[in-house]
């Protein structure tokens, strides 16, 4: 299996994603996935910019995968939208049905975990179209998974979402700028000033969700690590860590180490495992840790 690093789900300063890429081309990952993917008012990197750094990522030997909005809603987005998908030069990963349009019969692409895909009628309907490799919707189990490897078209590759907080919902409103009683429209970018979300708990004090601007997040962690085994055995092509603000680079190397060979609990840290979750893997509400 190979190893992937998603796209910053986050609003970073243009210096912090800068800094971070510059570490990321000595990193253990095969593919590497950049640009926004949230809000089109985070402009930290131009689409130029994403395709300096992916220039960068890819004479250090990564696979470099431009990622697109999940949601669009202005002429301009569509704009941008139309540049990524006739970059030329990398792979496009289509975060909606918008994207597999204009990438439909034209180049291979990659569905993100944002493309409803649930059936082996639908991947082998945007298989014949392009589709070269799709990300397994957060919410599906790995039962689910196994059914759709019984019959999955022939080079189809799949990549599974195995680290991060989960993507649970887009929304044309802003959460993050509604908590501070501010419109959309002046936003004044307070997300940036949660470079991990803004975590809202239940009244029971318990960690429920993170806002990330018009997205909805969990509050927890989605850790897949120690089902790295099992996957291997799924014939999953690719394992996805979504790259938090602290401590990337420490589970790029336990994701690593583990693909390599070693027992999950020889390389399990006790950091990695606060505030996780993995509930949607084996069939139970995505906030449980069965394994736990």
């Amino acid at each position: 299996m190979k190893l992937s690093l998603g796209p910053v789900l986050y609003y970073w300063s243009r210096d912090t994603l800068l800094e971070f890429y510059e570490k990321v081309a000595g990193w253990p990952v095969d593919i590497v996935y950049l640009g926004e993917t949230v809000c089109s008012k985070r402009r930290s990197l131009s689409v130029t910019d994403w395709m300096d750094v992916g220039e960068r990522l890819a004479a250090a030997g990564k696979e470099v995968v431009l990622s697109t909005l999940s949601l669009l809603e202005a002429e301009s987005e569509l704009k941008t939208l139309r540049r990524l998908c006739e970059n030329g030069r990398f792979l496009v990963e289509a975060n909606d049905m918008a994207a597999v349009n204009l990438l439909a019969e034209r180049v291979p692409f990659i569905t993100g975990p944002t493309v409803n895909l649930y059936n082996q009628r639908s991947l082998r309907l945007l298989h014949g179209v392009g589709l070269k490799r799709w990300v397994l919707p957060v919410e599906l189990s790995r039962a689910t998974l196994a059914d759709l490897q019984t019959d999955r078209p022939e080079g189809l590759q799949v990549e599974v979402y195995a680290y991060g907080r989960l993507p649970l919902s887009i929304s044309a409103r802003c959460f993050t700028a509604r908590a501070h009683n501010l419109p959309k429209d002046d936003c004044q970018y307070r997300c940036i000033d949660y470079p991990e979300g803004l975590v809202l708990y239940s009244q029971e004090n318990q960690a429920f969700l993170a806002l990330n601007g018009v997205q909805t997040m969990s509050a927890l962690t989605y850790n897949l690590l120690s089902e790295l085994p099992n996957m291997a055995s799924l014939q999953v092509d690719v394992v996805r860590v979504s790259p938090p603000a602290q401590r990337a680079e420490q589970v790029v190397s336990a994701f690593r180490e583990v693909l390599d060979g070693k027992d999950p609990s020889a390389v399990l840290d006790a950091r990695l495992l606060q505030g996780t979750c993995s509930g949607y893997w084996f069939g139970r509400p995505g906030i449980e840790n069965p394994k736990a």
